[in-house]
């Protein structure tokens, strides 16, 4: 199994049934990056988020899934620790995000979801997709595609295949 690259808007997979995920902080904000569009076009998932913080305190490596729509499931992953650097230290805490990935391709597997990302992790939160693309694969169980708008495409050098 390969990770397969699309340009394109990960909030509109091309096959489903999917699960879109990212990567979420745990400070409980929500509003910039990929969210906006996921906030766009499925508000339910920030809904949910805001409700996680307002009645339990998720911490790093937790995953909150949402049924957006009869064939889109939305994961939120904490895997970032609050929302700015500290210092030379970015928010992104890649042994978090691995245990969002594991929970998110178990469930991924069970339901029959195929995944849909951004280059999760890799902009606001700070990681390398050198870091992160090899974490997906040792994870995925599932057929993965990775968006990335056409505005990025030159952002990245991966091969597209569309």
């Amino acid at each position: 199994m390969k990770l397969h690259y699309l340009i394109g808007d990960a909030t509109d997979p091309i096959k489903k049934p999917a699960m879109i995920i990212h990567c979420c902080n745990g400070a409980g904000r929500w509003g910039r990056g990929f969210v906006v569009a996921l906030r766009a076009k499925f508000p339910e998932s920030e809904k949910a988020y805001r409700n996680w913080f307002a009645t339990d305190k998720p911490k790093l490596g937790d995953v909150q899934f949402v049924q957006v729509a009869p064939d889109v499931c939305v994961a939120n992953m904490i895997g970032q620790h609050d929302v700015r650097w500290q210092g030379k230290i970015p928010p992104i805490r890649y042994d978090a995000l691995e245990i969002c990935l594991k929970k998110v391709y178990e469930k991924a597997l069970a339901d029959k979801l195929t995944i849909a990302s951004p280059r999760v992790g890799c902009v606001l939160a700070g990681g390398t997709w050198e870091v992160i693309g090899p974490m997906i694969e040792k994870c995925m169980t599932v057929e993965t595609y990775i968006y990335t708008l056409e505005s990025q495409r030159n952002r990245w050098q991966d091969a597209y295949e569309n």
